[in-house]
């Protein structure tokens, strides 16, 4: 994603930064994306979850589907509660924007638990716990992550169709990319492919029609979501500009840059300033 002029940052490094903030599956179109922020609207719910299994080794609790920050958190409060009271027979937790899933192993859990019912059921009674024990957020503070993106039209092959639909200068479309703290909510479709949320509504931006063809750090826009492609791949996202950050390590002890619960902002480089810090990445 890229566009306007360079952002001094002061020599800021590419990653992790930790500063305090307040604070799956990919979303089908068509989605509420309201944003709800009640601290405790969880509770005011008449339904606030349900629970369905997939296939004989894996089970959902689904908070509903949108794009919610309190049902993001209590997501992931869940996911703590799971990994610091792991039954034995776990396999994985996959959190996703707003559904949590566990896959498991039943041979282990009958073995183990010799549950009265099916080993579906127990695991289902296992999500009803994390439910109702965990908290509504994860405590502590979240990690921000500044982001350099190259808004140039070599990086952001997207930026002129999205100038034209929209009817915007480039300009404003990287002031409106990067005026706004993102939200990680999952991680998903490639390793370390982090979807972030929401954009400015001036952005919002229907998937193209076909996929193309998307090199390492495309930033793009599919809806009110922005993400950050870790890896050459097929892609339908709306591409503004690269990041020259590698979001997805195989050999380094945090092999995933972003996690769920992050926040992110983009500021604008050169293309200059990309490719050399690309060079001293690679």
């Amino acid at each position: 994603m890229q566009g306007l002029p360079a952002k001094s940052h002061g020599g800021l490094p590419c990653g992790r930064v930790k500063t305090p903030c307040k604070g799956g599956l990919p979303l089908k179109a068509g989605l509420n994306l309201k944003k709800l922020t009640s601290g405790n609207f969880l509770k005011t719910l008449t339904h606030p979850y349900s629970i369905f299994s997939l296939g004989d080794s894996a089970v959902t609790i689904d908070l509903g589907n949108g794009i919610s920050e309190p049902r993001n958190q209590k997501v992931l409060a869940m996911q703590e509660w799971l990994q610091r009271f792991a039954f034995e027979g776990l396999v994985d937790i996959i959190p996703a924007y707003s559904s949590l899933t566990v896959i498991y192993d039943p041979v282990a859990i009958k073995r183990r638990y010799n549950p009265g019912g099916t080993v579906t059921e127990w695991v289902k009674t296992q999500l009803e716990k994390a439910f109702h024990d965990s908290g509504e957020q994860l405590p502590g503070t979240a990690v921000t992550v500044e982001m350099p993106v190259c808004y140039h039209e070599q990086t952001g092959i997207d930026l002129a169709v999205i100038a034209q639909q929209k009817k915007l200068e480039v300009e404003e479309i990287i002031h409106l990319h990067t005026s706004v703290l993102y939200r990680v909510y999952m991680i998903g479709f490639l390793p370390g492919f982090a979807y972030l949320a929401e954009v400015d509504p001036k952005l919002v931006m229907s998937r193209k029609a076909r996929p193309v063809t998307v090199l390492p750090g495309s930033v793009g826009i599919a809806g009110a979501q922005t993400g950050i492609y870790p890896l050459a791949s097929p892609g339908g996202w709306n591409i503004i500009g690269r990041t020259p950050v590698k979001l997805f390590d195989p050999v380094a002890p945090e092999p995933v840059k972003l996690k769920a619960g992050d926040m992110v902002r983009f500021y604008a480089i050169s293309m200059e300033e990309f490719n050399h810090q690309l060079s001293t990445v690679n």
